[in-house]
């Protein structure tokens, strides 16, 4: 006897995410009738208020209030309390949010597609199967486990989710790869107490960013007591009861290491793997990213693909614009698209942070392009004294413009506030506000955001 729970929707939507939720809210206060399907009650939101942004940023804001006199594991544990009681608070009012809505509901279990048109919640008796005319995939993207012998199996690797939720400080925490994940959970760890060692197989950090900017982020990295190892390829991982050894080569000749725990931060893919999209004859990449037009569209018209799982920027702040590109197809004139976006920045949480957005200056000269460059250490910018208030001098701002129109060619900046900074430099990008008008702007005082009257100025090349 057939059990299944059959449903039907104007609008299926597969996954929590930033993108997922935002069109699901905006669908629903349209008149359509919404089913969310989310794999975990854990995930409620997305990865941002659950294991991503919020509580990676809050522990930030732990590690950098730790004092002198604070007992480490104590001030970790009561740390990770507060992270926990977040998320917690998040994730509920996520839920509530949409399923409190009288034409939304959300649905926990893992989903598989069956058709085009339908897919399979859970299984046996509890399966429930929803149909709709339009679905959104927004089911993010999961760590890559690296083919090295010994790591997937040792019991002291540990995964981001798992290091924003657990209560023991390591002693030692080796990260393996040095990209935006891998750098923050270092800075983070550090100033929390622990040993940290980063191995980075490229023979320098950050390397899509100029050298200069690089070396002064090294730098600071290197001076808050972080163990910076380049050109360092992992071999192997072995384990004895307290500790792992990580085995790696640099140079030519063989290393290791031991820690109490370890990261691997190699990247991210999308997470599709499970969603049986050839029963919906949906074309993915070899990487599994889901492929989509402009306008966020599958190769299955009807079937839309937001935030992570369809390749692009892993940021929430895309996913959110992903989601209006389609609530502006569904609901709007449908003219949006991401050919629309310019001037995206992004911020490595990193103490102090460093955002970017544009060109770097190496990518414009390789361009072609005529160009003034303007640059200045933090700790030389008269015109920025809250630098000085809060203590944190370190950092560099460096800025690319094009010498014959005076546009903001790119950006980057390394210090205090960076992540809100960047964001007025990027509006200025995208409304053509000249590099001379921004450096004669009013700012208030005492401010990060008036270095800019300073370093504007500054041109060294």
């Amino acid at each position: 006897m057939d059990t299944t729970t059959a449903l039907t929707a104007d609008v299926l939507v597969i996954g929590f995410g930033k993108g997922g939720k935002t069109a699901a809210h905006a669908l629903t206060d349209a008149g359509k009738r919404v089913i969310l399907v989310e794999e975990s009650e854990e995930m409620y939101g997305g990865t941002c208020p659950n294991v991503g942004c919020v509580p990676t940023k809050m522990l930030v804001h732990y590690s950098n209030s730790k004092r002198l006199e604070d007992e480490a594991q104590e001030f970790f544990a009561n740390s990770i309390e507060g992270v926990r009681a977040l998320t917690s608070a998040f994730r509920a009012g996520n839920f509530e949010a949409l399923d409190g809505k009288d034409t939304a509901t959300v649905i926990t279990g893992p989903a598989r597609f069956v058709d085009a048109h339908t897919v399979a919640v859970g299984q046996g008796q509890d399966e429930i199967t929803v149909t709709a005319p339009t679905i959104l995939i927004n089911t993010g993207s999961e760590p890559i486990v690296p083919a090295i012998e010994g790591l997937a199996s040792s019991p002291h690797a540990v995964s981001s989710t798992e290091l924003t939720k657990a209560g023991a400080l390591p002693k030692h925490l080796v990260i393996i790869g040095g990209g935006y994940l891998g750098l923050e959970f270092a800075s983070i760890y550090r100033h929390f107490g622990s040993e940290v060692t980063v191995l980075e197989a490229a023979d320098r950090l950050l390397p899509k960013e100029d050298d200069d900017v690089a070396d002064v982020a090294t730098g600071i990295l290197a001076g808050d007591g972080i163990t910076l190892v380049t050109g360092a390829v992992v071999t192997g991982v072995t384990d004895t009861a307290d500790a792992a050894t990580i085995h790696y080569t640099k140079d030519g000749a063989t290393h290791e290491v031991a820690a109490d725990a370890f990261l691997a931060a190699t990247g991210r893919r999308p997470a599709t793997e499970r969603l049986n999209l050839a029963a919906a004859d949906v074309a993915t990449t070899s990487r599994g990213a889901i492929v989509v037009d402009e306008h966020l569209r599958t190769s299955q018209p009807h079937i839309f693909a937001l935030g992570d799982v369809n390749g692009g920027p892993q940021f929430t702040y895309v996913s959110l614009d992903d989601a209006r590109i389609v609530i502006d197809q569904l609901l709007g004139a449908g003219g949006r698209s991401t050919a629309d976006r310019v001037a995206v920045p992004r911020t490595l949480f990193i103490t102090p942070p460093l955002a970017t957005v544009g060109l770097t200056e190496r990518e414009a000269r390789a361009d072609g392009r005529n160009i003034r460059v303007a640059r200045e250490l933090v700790a030389d910018i008269v015109a920025m004294p809250r630098a000085y208030t809060v203590e944190e001098t370190r950092g560099v701002m460096k800025f690319i413009l094009d010498a014959d129109t005076d546009q903001i060619l790119g950006a980057a900046i390394l210090s205090i506030d960076a992540q809100e900074i960047i964001n007025l430099v990027a509006l200025a990008m995208r409304q053509k506000v000249t590099a001379t008008e921004l450096k004669s702007a009013i700012y208030t005082h005492p401010s990060s955001t008036e270095a800019l009257n300073e370093v504007l100025g500054v041109i060294v090349a």
